[in-house]
């Protein structure tokens, strides 16, 4: 069976989109990598309205992507801080490859907004995708891709 013989209902890069392949969720979980955890402070870093914030902020949690985690500062109301789940943890290599992609095709003749690099000696941080056997990096060239256990025809 080829690709386009393949339907792709059930394609996890769909499902993976439907979750968190909405601008402003990505924006929101750049922030949350970055420590905002608060909705007033994600409201304010991050510029969308407090509607929209809130059903994104309700679609990551429902989703295990972020967990909620009660504080109530002197004087006021309980509220809830938004923070990563090991699920979203596990997205960190995604926003990365997006951030060097860019750093690479639409960066700003400045320089970035965030330098990446390893806390033990200095050295950028990369995402790659390498063979789980021998380590080495591959381009798209060098892979094989076949129909896995979940491939459907297209009906």
């Amino acid at each position: 069976m080829k690709w386009l013989e393949m339907s792709t209902e059930n394609c996890t890069v769909q499902r993976t989109l439907d979750l968190v392949g909405e601008k402003w969720t990505l924006l929101i979980l750049r922030d949350a990598f970055n420590g905002v955890r608060r909705f007033d402070e994600l409201h304010r870093h991050v510029g969308l309205s407090e509607a929209v914030l809130a059903d994104r902020l309700r679609k990551l949690v429902s989703a295990g992507i972020l967990r909620t985690v009660p504080y109530q500062e002197r004087g006021s109301r309980a509220r809830h801080e938004y923070r990563l789940t090991r699920k979203g943890r596990d997205l960190w290599p995604v926003l990365v490859a997006l951030r060097q992609w860019g750093e690479t095709y639409v960066a700003d003749p400045e320089g970035p907004v965030l330098d990446i690099r390893h806390s033990d000696c200095g050295a950028p941080v990369r995402v790659v995708v390498e063979c789980s056997h021998e380590h080495a990096a591959l381009s798209p060239t060098e892979v094989t891709v076949v129909p896995g256990p979940g491939a459907r025809p297209l009906a």
